[in-house]
């Protein structure tokens, strides 16, 4: 099994609903992003994705995010912006973005700050 992972970043403001805490006021962080996907094969150049192919994806995600409030952007979807909701987020989204790619998206880290990050990833069944 491959691994490929690739970071970006995007800045923005969030307020989370339903936390008692300095948190539940609009903050903003610079966030870190760390994508991880795996495959079975290369293809004839020897890669399992391009790096530069998984970057475009993830900015494409990211950009919607970059410089905003995040909960203009997903209260309408029922999302409280967490650290947690955006890893699910943007895994949702790269796994529709490489749908026909032969691999398949293994995690999402989303760094708050350098020391706090939430993940998502699905387990496979037993």
């Amino acid at each position: 099994m491959y691994e490929i992972s690739v970071e970006s970043t995007f800045s923005a403001a969030h307020r989370l609903r339903n936390y008692q805490g300095p948190c539940e006021k609009l903050h903003g962080h610079n966030w870190l992003v760390r994508v991880k996907v795996q495959c079975e094969t290369l293809d004839v150049a020897g890669l399992g994705i391009d790096f530069r192919v998984l970057k475009v994806h993830l900015r494409a995600i990211l950009d919607l995010f970059d410089h905003s409030d995040l909960n203009l952007v997903l209260d309408p979807l029922g999302i409280n912006p967490s650290s947690e909701n955006i890893a699910r987020y943007i895994y949702e989204k790269l796994e529709d973005a490489l749908s026909d790619w032969n691999g398949k998206v293994a995690r999402v880290e989303v760094y708050e700050t350098p020391g706090s990050c939430a993940a998502y990833s699905r387990q496979e069944p037993a």
